[in-house]
């Protein structure tokens, strides 16, 4: 499994969420999705798992997680250079679901998940993917889809399906980005980081 990210530093991640948060208060959500997304990743049966960081890393990594820094270029550059040092069937997820858990991502992980089948495709509620499984990891897949688009997704699902690949779906997840999305995401999951992150800004705001 690979997890790709940023390094939580305020005025460098989640700046959509500012305002109403400040830019310390969207690092701070920020690191609590990478937190719980990593740890979401320890308990899912993998042989490998990585975290393709552009950044350093800090205590929000815990042990057991593999840390390789992101190659350069755009969003698609940098995916496909994390698929590019993986081989046999590997499942890519980002740090802006934090709601994920192993139940959620069993079907790719469990026994038969690639029976049959050559990827696997997470479309966002915005129109991006939060996740992608390539049974064969090939970074041609992912470079040159326009990416950050509302039709990324679309864009990369094609990208799938035009190369003769057999692809299966996960639920719809949707991204932390703005603050709607995060108090969204928290109520999914209130037992999270995330949400716990969220609640104290929310009490800090109200005195």
């Amino acid at each position: 499994m690979i997890v790709i990210a940023k390094e939580p530093v305020a005025g460098r991640v989640k700046t959509r969420l500012t305002p109403p948060y400040t830019p310390a208060e969207a690092a701070a959500l920020a690191g609590a999705a990478l937190a719980d997304t990593l740890h979401a990743v320890l308990g899912m049966p993998a042989r490998r798992r990585v975290l393709a960081l552009d950044g350093a890393p800090g205590p929000w990594l815990p042990p057991g997680i593999e840390v390789v820094p992101q190659g350069g270029g755009g969003l698609d550059e940098r995916l496909a250079a994390a698929f590019a040092g993986c081989q046999g069937p590997t499942l890519l997820v980002g740090m802006d679901t934090p709601q994920i858990t192993p139940v959620l991502l069993a079907p790719v992980l469990g026994r038969g998940g690639w029976r049959d089948c050559d990827a696997w495709f997470g479309p966002a509620a915005d129109g991006g993917f939060w996740a992608l499984g390539l049974a064969e990891p090939d970074p041609e897949l992912l470079r040159g889809v326009p990416m950050s688009t509302p039709t990324t997704g679309a864009a990369q699902r094609r990208r799938l399906v035009d190369a003769g690949l057999r692809v299966r779906e996960l639920p719809v997840l949707r991204d932390v980005d703005t603050a709607d999305d995060a108090a969204w995401v928290a109520a999914l999951a209130p037992g999270s980081r995330f949400a716990r992150t969220l609640a104290g800004l929310s009490r800090a705001a109200a005195r």
